[in-house]
């Protein structure tokens, strides 16, 4: 498919670009890549695509019946589901593709619905921080799930499968970073209401580099509350980077 011819030849330009080795690396309040943080996030009720409020109710995360509290099977089902609706868009990218080839449309527009629905934004004991509860990047987290600001919201096929597809996408930290041997620190913000423990400590872990550090600080994601936040991640960055000049 052209999509895949497309993605070889980028790969290639990329791989004969001149790019400046780094002498070390520092990431602050990162995702685990643009996939996978859509996964997290994406509305796992979602049963018609083009209807924004079809909704399974056994599934529906803004339902009370179900919680919060969520329970563990509700938790697993749910995960599930979020993987099978990311696993739905892509076969239909790909199918949507095919039909186009050989046509005037190389591309297409797209949008996906809710994707403010990861249910830790919901319910504060799933991974426990020092996160504001019931809260997301825009605010109340359903209100902004049924608005039309999101993550991955509007997309052509091509950037589906090169950035948020869970089976095509390259854009996921793991096998990246298992390359990186240089030494790094992760600058986790406890209160980061969209990237969790979980994610810096898989970044962490991830990471090659014999010389590694995982640091943790009482902030936003966007390190603006409380106030002295940035102040204290630039003193954090500059020790660290000064102990290995």
């Amino acid at each position: 498919m052209s999509i895949r011819r497309g993605s070889r030849e980028s790969r290639r330009e990329l791989a004969n670009a001149e790019l400046i080795v780094p002498d070390a690396l520092v990431f602050v309040s990162s995702h685990i890549g643009q996939g996978r943080l859509l996964m997290n996030c994406i509305d796992a009720s979602v049963t018609v695509e083009s209807d924004p409020l079809s909704a399974d109710p056994a599934l529906d995360p803004y339902d009370p019946a179900n919680g919060p509290p969520f329970g563990a099977d509700f938790q697993r089902r749910y995960r599930a589901a979020q993987r099978d609706r990311n696993e739905r868009i892509t076969g239909w990218a790909l199918a949507e593709l095919d039909r186009l080839a050989g046509t005037r449309a190389r591309d297409r527009l797209f949008t996906v619905p809710r994707s403010w629905a990861d249910l830790r934004m919901i319910d504060p004991s799933i991974e426990p921080s020092d996160r504001r509860p019931n809260w997301c990047y825009l605010g109340d987290p359903m209100r902004a799930n049924y608005g039309v600001f999101g993550v991955g919201t509007v997309s052509t096929l091509r950037s589906w499968l090169s950035m948020w597809s869970l089976r095509t996408s390259q854009c996921t930290a793991a096998p990246h970073l298992a390359r990186i041997t240089l030494p790094a620190v992760v600058i986790h913000a406890t209160a980061d209401t969209g990237v969790y423990e979980s994610d810096a400590r898989a970044l962490y872990e991830a990471l090659a580099a014999p010389d590694k550090t995982l640091e943790f600080i009482k902030a936003d994601h966007y390190l603006q509350e409380p106030d002295g936040a940035r102040a204290q991640a630039a003193d954090l960055i500059a020790a660290w980077v000064t102990t290995r000049a």
